[in-house]
């Protein structure tokens, strides 16, 4: 090859590195200020510190968090001596059970909610039933098909097991030995002679052991409180592009990837519900999800909020540390209206990608599935569907649930 040749190929060479460089730049999207607003909003970097729970004054005690630990990964809470709270929601899946409806002693109507995060919530359970991290840590250890315990056998192994841990944090342990006064199965539920022996014991003694109760589960939320997400590649990528950095941003979503983001936060409008750094607004909403034959009627927020306002546990009851003016959210809660018919907590999209089945009884196995409901908004069994048409194409759907898996990352927990 000539000079003059060998100079005309460099050139040439040259010029199909520089467009196929602008090409590959240009491929990348920018953002808009009002987008970077946005992205800036779902970054966990914009995940405000945890401010303490008024109701439980316990909440931040390390030596609590330990003690609910413990309570935690104990199956000696239950009525058959198998079942904790990590039965449901296991480290090890995220803090989910994997299943469509949970296992515990029996089989719940509804799937397990994942914890990571949840200290951030007002109202816990598909329904928002309970409105703290205590007082729903007590609904399962009560509830016939879950724990399917009593509140005088929980007092009875905090007396022989976990005394000197308990009265570290809460004082002494009144004295429990008397079992006529205090039997081994007692409590305000469901099995009539559990009920029985309940009703037969005094008021005082009912407050004693209920306060004990009551702390167990003050000892749990402080151990929930420390379970988090991580950081995703979501997280690498908004906090690169808020720092104009190209090199990061290019190396760390796909362009598949990026697409999906771009369509979750503009077309396919799912900020609508999935917002703020836990990719949740932490409310109810009635999304047409297809109810399952063989099931109950679930009417979901409706029957919650009328649950909320009368539990034992809530934020205005004796139980509570807080101050009436510190229970916002009970005080000024939506409890009746067509729009809590049928509507589900929106639960954390973080880690979601590992957390099939979907929806509050597993009703669709895969993303693709739930993407294909809500691109198609078919009308609700029952109340109105919020859902509008989207008309996404295949390509777009898939694209999506690439972002999807961009949120992945470790769970933060002792």
């Amino acid at each position: 090859m000539s000079e003059r040749n060998k100079i005309l190929a460099g050139f040439a060479l040259l010029a199909v590195l520089i467009i196929g460089g602008l090409s590959y730049i240009l491929s990348r999207p920018t953002w808009t200020d009002t987008e970077l607003t946005t992205l800036r909003t779902l970054w966990i970097g914009s995940l405000p510190p945890l401010t303490p729970d008024p109701s439980n004054q316990y909440g931040d005690d390390a030596r609590a968090a330990e003690f609910g630990k413990q309570l935690f990964f104990d199956t000696r809470f239950s009525s058959n001596g198998e079942v904790a709270c990590a039965t449901c929601h296991i480290p090890e899946k995220g803090f989910q059970d994997g299943l469509p409806l949970a296992q515990g002693v029996g089989t719940t109507n509804r799937r397990a909610m994942p914890i990571a995060g949840t200290a951030y919530s007002p109202w816990m359970f598909w329904d928002g039933r309970k409105d703290s991290q205590w007082a729903q840590a007590l609904g399962p250890l009560e509830s016939p098909v879950e724990h399917g315990g009593s509140r005088t056998q929980y007092a009875h192994l905090i007396d022989e097991n976990y005394r000197s841990e308990y009265e570290a944090i809460f004082g002494e342990l009144p004295d429990l030995s008397d079992r006529t006064r205090f039997p081994e199965a007692a409590g305000p539920v469901d099995d009539p002679t559990v009920r029985a022996a309940w009703e037969a014991m005094s008021p005082a003694d009912q407050k004693t052991v209920t306060q004990i109760y009551v702390n167990m589960g003050k000892a749990i939320a402080a151990y929930e409180r420390l379970i988090m997400p991580g950081e995703s590649r979501f997280d690498i990528y908004v906090q690169a592009a808020l720092e104009n950095d190209k090199k990061t941003m290019n190396s760390t979503l796909t362009t598949e990837e990026l697409e999906g983001l771009r369509l979750f936060i503009g077309e396919a409008n799912c900020t609508r519900c999935h917002n703020d750094p836990l990719f949740t607004d932490n409310s109810f909403h009635n999304t047409g999800v297809p109810a399952v034959e063989n099931l109950p009627e679930d009417t979901g927020r409706t029957q919650g909020a009328q649950k909320v306002l009368t539990d034992e546990f809530n934020c205005l009851s004796s139980y509570s540390d807080a101050k009436p003016d510190q229970c916002s959210e009970l005080n000024f809660m939506v409890a009746e209206g067509e729009e809590l018919e049928r509507a589900f907590k929106v639960p954390s999209l973080r880690n979601v990608t590992s957390r099939a089945p979907y929806m509050h009884a597993g009703q669709f196995t895969t993303l693709e599935a739930v993407l294909n409901h809500y691109n198609t908004a078919p009308a609700a069994p029952t109340g109105h569907s919020e859902l509008e048409v989207l008309n996404l194409s295949e390509r777009q759907i898939k694209s999506i649930i690439a972002f999807l898996y961009t949120l992945n990352s470790d769970i933060s927990a002792p």
